[in-house]
């Protein structure tokens, strides 16, 4: 699927993709959700929280960057290097959540973000430097990594993870 080039683009192949990581998960049981080892040592509803951490980031990112403030990209601790420490800190925080609460949060987050995202102009979603922070990517870039990109990560994993645990 080519990347999105307009905002309309960027919503429809983000609502494509959410759909298809909904179907999945609603194949699932809650004891499905909460099984480890599926995706490295995540379960499926760590995987969820990994996509809300990452969803609000960006969010986080855009706000602090309207503000005209410079905000800790990708966070305050972690660097672009540090990937891994940061998706593993991601998991140390929310590994002890109860699946609703995930699942409560996993619904809100994306309406948040495609608030969002309705939100912004597109000529601000497209255009290259409008934010220092973005280093010369347009802000589209970031909704797009954080959504439809993430989200057929997601699926694409975790269907493989679960095929392997049959």
């Amino acid at each position: 699927m080519p990347k999105p080039t307009t905002k309309n683009q960027l919503i429809e192949t983000a609502q494509t993709e959410r759909a298809a990581l909904e179907q999945l998960l609603a194949e699932l049981t809650p004891e499905q959700m909460t099984q480890p080892n599926v995706v490295g040592d995540w379960s499926a509803k760590d995987v969820l929280a990994h996509l809300i951490e990452w969803e609000q980031m960006v969010m986080h990112w855009y706000e602090t960057g309207a503000r005209g403030e410079t905000p800790s990209v990708p966070s305050a601790d972690y660097n672009w290097g540090k990937l891994p420490q940061l998706n593993h800190s991601i998991y140390l925080k929310h590994r002890d959540k109860p699946l609703p609460q995930i699942m409560d949060s996993f619904k809100a987050s994306y309406t948040e973000m495609m608030n969002t995202v309705e939100a912004i102009p597109e000529s601000e979603l497209f255009t290259r430097k409008i934010y220092k922070w973005a280093n010369n990517n347009p802000l589209a870039a970031y909704f797009i990594s954080a959504t439809s990109s993430h989200y057929r990560w997601a699926r694409t994993e975790l269907r493989k993870g679960f095929k392997r645990s049959k």
